[in-house]
């Protein structure tokens, strides 16, 4: 009965203690990072802009981190840095239909995308988290 209760306890202060995927508070914030994983380099942090339509969070990534995205042996997961923020399991999940209406809003959040939207952008995310799988639970 005692160790259920502790555990009990220690769970509850571990779920309160995750921060909550909150995608209208991300709205005024200009940047996220992704991490992904080289088979050869490692981890490595991506820095990309965000917009939030219809509460969910979107980037738009260009052919090198597209590339780097696609080839992260974390495929469809990434970790997130979002508002002071981390979240260490989220899934990738393409959206070209929603390509245009993320590119209309990083125009309208970033000025200075009147440059960088006549580059290639070949991969549009939606990203959603998922909760971490049960320790007894392969990934």
């Amino acid at each position: 009965m005692r160790s259920a209760l502790v555990a009990g306890l220690v769970l509850g202060a571990a779920a309160a203690a995750a921060p909550a995927w909150d995608p209208a508070s991300f709205t005024d914030q200009s940047t996220l990072q992704i991490r992904t994983v080289g088979r050869e380099e490692g981890e490595h942090w991506s820095t990309l802009w965000l917009v939030v339509l219809d509460g969910q969070l979107y980037v738009r990534l260009g052919t090198r981190a597209a590339d780097r995205v696609k080839g992260s042996t974390t495929w469809p997961y990434l970790a997130v840095r979002v508002a002071g923020r981390q979240f260490d399991r989220v899934r990738a999940v393409p959206a070209p239909e929603d390509a245009e209406r993320v590119a209309a809003a990083m125009a309208a959040k970033y000025w200075t995308d009147v440059v960088v939207r006549h580059m290639s952008h070949p991969l549009t995310l939606r990203l959603v988290p998922e909760p971490e799988p049960a320790a007894d639970h392969p990934r």
